[in-house]
């Protein structure tokens, strides 16, 4: 199966006054298409980082990175947002939702951006699927935390990416809201045939992915797979 995601020799410094901090050496690791993947490691592993410059959100120091056939490092800032916008999509840890905007304009938003016709009727599709079909003109402030992270899941699917980030989905969520937006990020995946990033903390939740890799100071410990 071809690779989605491929990453070679990645390095990553910051400065911090006076000297440098390292927050990536020397990272390789592949992606395949259609698998589920998982980027584990203490907090300051180096792991948020890491999926920052998968998506093109950052650039690296040094090494390359393949995404979706192309290579990131040769692309200008403009032309990794259209990128992105054609084959990606996030889920972030404090959902990131535009707060002026109802749920179902969320959703849209990916659409509108791709000039798709008839974005409502899908972005609806979607949340009836993520069982917020009655709260489709509800603004940010007046759902949960779970309904939250629900409508961000929609909006991720909303533009059928090649590839989809996860940042930590369930972070600010209890256990059993957790465990419903995990259960439907894992169906929504299966039925778009999507590659899913996981960056998390929660060993549970990387365990249900094909491959984990495990990071510990900017490097890689471990690469495992799951028969």
């Amino acid at each position: 199966m071809a690779n989605i995601l491929s990453v070679r020799n990645l390095s990553k410094t910051y400065q911090s006054g006076t000297s440098e901090l390292h927050v990536l050496q020397d990272i390789t690791f592949d992606i395949r298409k259609g698998e589920s993947f998982a980027i584990v490691g203490p907090s300051g592993s180096g792991k948020t980082t890491l999926l920052g410059l998968c998506a093109g959100l950052d650039k690296a120091d040094t090494g390359s990175i393949e995404l979706c056939g192309t290579k990131l490092e040769t692309l200008n800032g403009d032309q990794r947002a259209l990128l992105r916008n054609e084959h990606v999509g996030f889920i972030f840890q404090d959902y990131q939702l535009l707060p002026t905007l109802t749920a179902l304009e969320n959703v849209m938003v990916p659409m509108e951006l791709r000039g798709v016709k008839e974005g409502d009727v899908l972005a609806l599709e979607l949340m009836e699927r993520v069982g917020l079909g009655e709260r489709i003109h509800h603004y940010p402030s007046q759902l949960s935390g779970g309904e939250q992270q629900r409508v961000a899941l929609a909006r991720a699917f909303s533009n059928n990416p090649s590839i989809l980030f996860a940042d930590e989905p369930t972070g600010n969520l209890d256990e059993e809201t957790g465990d419903r937006v995990v259960s439907l990020l894992f169906d929504l995946n299966r039925e778009a045939g999507t590659t899913l990033v996981i960056v998390s903390h929660d060993m549970e939740l990387a365990d249900k992915c094909d491959n984990i890799l495990r990071l510990k100071g900017g490097k890689i410990m471990e690469e495992t797979s799951h028969p």
